[in-house]
């Protein structure tokens, strides 16, 4: 027994909601599964800004001992070659990866331990020159911790300045991410061609002399990440030697797409509604013959192209 029409078209409806939903719980997995990944990097930045920040707070007292430990006369070769073992864990540390990280923090503290020592030699130094007394060497000794406790703010400032701008960097990416999953999407472009009695004419070549208006008709596929809102969609016309058609005077103008300023020929505005709507933006090129030859057509909107097509004069 054949089907009813009605039948056919509730079969349909049932067809697109279950596989509009299924879109819908494709796109949440990728996009759960992109935030997790953006976590786990802004983890792995954090902590090799960490280790970063400290190996070059080392880097600074250790420059300052070896030039105090030299003006007060005494060896500085065992922290000269200590300098060149950390200068090669600096380097080493960019190419290290997330398992290899925590190896660091044991060089870290060794670092620590030697910076620690070299502080009691230079007190016995200061001794040696006559330039320490018993009233100075507290005073010595103080400013010695209070150095240090400055390295150590300095560091995590500048932790806390890293992790900032790695997370500013994470939630633009996600946020651009976003704005790529929820732009229009164009489809079953077409030009047709409208005479001066507003007739409508669609063929693979048309008559260039009988063009009066131009007007471009293209369905938007449905997305339910999309928001429904005013939309504004531009037309870009361009001849076969890459010219684009416009003319203020009748609507063209300049939009700018991934920072590059491009001419467009026309724009409509409309109110987008999700449900696999047509569009159709005019170009009402009156009184000029169009050259014979192969025409493009590019769509854009908010910032993205969402469309492409051609057609012939002849």
């Amino acid at each position: 027994m054949e089907q009813s029409p009605n039948n056919n078209s509730k079969t349909a409806l049932i067809v697109l909601a279950v596989l509009t939903a299924v879109l819908g719980v494709l796109y949440f997995r990728s996009y759960q599964t992109t935030k997790d990944q953006a976590t786990q990097i802004e983890q792995k930045a954090t902590e090799l800004s960490n280790t970063r920040a400290s190996l070059d707070s080392i880097s600074t007292q250790l420059d300052a001992k070896i030039a105090e430990i030299k003006s007060l006369g005494g060896q500085v070769a065992d922290l000269e070659a200590l300098k060149v073992q950390l200068e090669q864990d600096k380097a080493s540390l960019k190419n290290s990866n997330h398992a290899t990280i925590a190896s660091y923090e044991a060089k870290i503290k060794e670092y620590n331990v030697v910076l620690s020592t070299k502080d009691a030699e230079i007190v016995e130094l200061k001794k040696q020159n006559g330039i320490l007394t018993e009233s100075n060497q507290t005073l010595t000794t103080q400013n010695t911790t209070l150095n240090t406790e400055n390295s150590g703010l300095k560091t995590q400032n500048q932790t806390l300045n890293d992790t900032l701008s790695s997370v500013s960097q994470r939630n633009k990416e996600l946020a651009r991410k976003v704005s790529i999953a929820a732009a229009l999407k164009a489809q079953n472009l077409k030009v047709l061609a409208v005479n001066a009695k507003g007739k409508e004419t669609e063929r693979s070549r048309l008559n260039g002399k009988k063009i009066e208006k131009l007007k471009v008709v293209f369905s938007l596929a449905t997305n339910p990440i999309t928001k429904l809102e005013n939309k504004t969609v531009y037309v870009r016309v361009l001849d076969g030697e890459g010219a684009t058609l416009s003319d203020e005077a009748i609507g063209s103008g300049r939009i700018t797409i991934n920072g590059k300023e491009l001419t467009y020929t026309a724009k409509q505005t409309f109110e987008y509604t999700n449900d696999s709507q047509t569009v159709a933006v005019t170009y009402p090129r009156g009184g000029v013959a169009y050259k014979p030859g192969k025409y493009s057509v590019e769509l854009y909107a908010e910032g993205f192209q969402i469309g492409t097509g051609a057609f012939e004069v002849k």
